[in-house]
């Protein structure tokens, strides 16, 4: 397009695209687009002429042509460079997430810091919050909600963490709920002028909320949660970000998804310890045990053992068995009793006892020890108590 000041004007009462007082003064104008090889118009050049008194003609508009078509594959080429700088981040970017959260998975609430910390970071984004879905009661629920500024090395926000331990909301409640119902993406400039945004929790916490960039998390065509990132930093959430955190929501769902497996493979560790544990009560002691223990002996004496202040602690548990068999046939002889089944019965509470701090065979050894000096030295119990009262302790 060739055209003169007075054209322009009544063309364009509204002023041309630049509208900078030296072209206002522009006598001559040319126009011509910049179209790529397929035909699409990616620009336009805009030439004036204001201090030269002579028109662009037919030959200048073919040597901007000329010039144009070089530079149309130029900025194709300069774009799609572009987009393969922005590919190549992307693609660094998901594989420090795949490193970080695959190498080093601890647990459930671990992963969720990693992956609502990598959204921030991805998007640009103030805060950022992440909603599982809870089938069995349709809700969504979160325990670590509203990550973002002040939060520690971990990425975790101390003072929200503190005070909100868990919050749960119903399935297609508040924007989140939408999403986890829909299946699509939200990308909402201005909250407060969208009717499905709950303006309850601004109002509570003092935060603004601008805009919000909502995608749901899926693994195997199934909706496992809902990432929310709150405020970009610059600007609003663009079709870019959307894209780039679709692809990152794919790697959430496989984080999320392993997580929970993790968390199941390990309440089963849990559980098959504590069942090796409840069958370790019903051992008894072995054939070797019981030999070993019956070559040793009774001691014939033990002075000092029904003093109260004799210290359990100075012998060790072997030593416990064969006290714990004087003190019964101190206490009861063996006329009614027979000494192989008193050993076995003892080694067999020793074997039974676990390895813990304080609910242990020492422990067990002086709570009888002390029913043992009792007994000894005074009359409180009647003979026929004293047989199920020590034999319980």
């Amino acid at each position: 397009m060739r055209i003169t000041r007075a054209e322009a004007l009544a063309r364009f009462p509204n002023g041309l695209g630049d509208n900078r007082d030296e072209m206002q003064l522009s006598c001559y104008i040319l126009c011509h687009p910049i179209v790529k090889s397929d035909g699409e118009v990616i620009g336009v050049i805009e030439l004036h002429r204001h201090n030269i008194d002579t028109p662009f003609y037919k030959e200048d508009e073919e040597i901007v042509h000329s010039y144009l078509i070089w530079g149309g594959i130029a900025l194709h080429y300069a774009d799609l460079n572009s987009i393969m700088n922005k590919q190549k981040k992307l693609n660094d970017f998901l594989l420090s997430v795949v490193r970080s959260i695959f190498q080093d998975m601890i647990s459930m609430d671990a992963v969720i810091k990693k992956v609502m910390n990598f959204a921030q970071r991805l998007v640009d984004a103030d805060r950022a919050s992440l909603f599982l879905v809870d089938s069995r009661t349709k809700e969504l629920y979160a325990r670590i909600f509203d990550m973002g500024s002040g939060k520690d090395q971990c990425g975790s926000d101390p003072l929200l963490e503190n005070s909100v331990k868990e919050i749960r909301f119903p399935i297609g409640t508040g924007i989140a709920g939408l999403v986890a119902t829909s299946g699509g993406i939200l990308n909402i400039p201005d909250a407060y002028k969208d009717e499905r945004f709950n303006r309850g929790v601004d109002q509570m916490t003092g935060y603004v909320t601008k805009s919000i960039l909502c995608m749901p998390v899926f693994i195997r065509s199934t909706i496992i949660g809902v990432v929310q990132m709150v405020n970009k930093k610059r600007g609003l959430f663009t079709k870019d970000d959307e894209e780039a955190f679709e692809m990152f929501a794919v790697y959430c769902g496989l984080a999320l998804h392993h997580a929970k497996l993790y968390d199941k493979i390990r309440r089963s560790e849990q559980k098959y310890r504590v069942a090796l544990e409840v069958l370790s009560y019903h051992n008894s002691c072995s054939d070797d045990e019981f030999e070993l223990a019956r070559a040793m002996g009774v001691p014939k004496s033990i002075p000092g053992l029904d003093d109260f202040f004799f210290k359990p602690t100075s012998i060790d548990g072997m030593q416990k068995v064969h006290y714990a068999v004087y003190q019964f046939i101190e206490l009861f002889g063996l006329t009614r009793f027979d000494l192989d089944y008193i050993y076995r019965f003892v080694l067999t509470v020793k074997k039974n006892y676990r390895a813990v701090p304080y609910h242990n065979w020492s422990h067990g050894f002086t709570v009888a020890h002390c029913m043992y000096c009792i007994i000894k030295k005074t009359t409180v119990f009647r003979p026929l108590e004293v047989i199920p009262i020590f034999r319980h302790f």
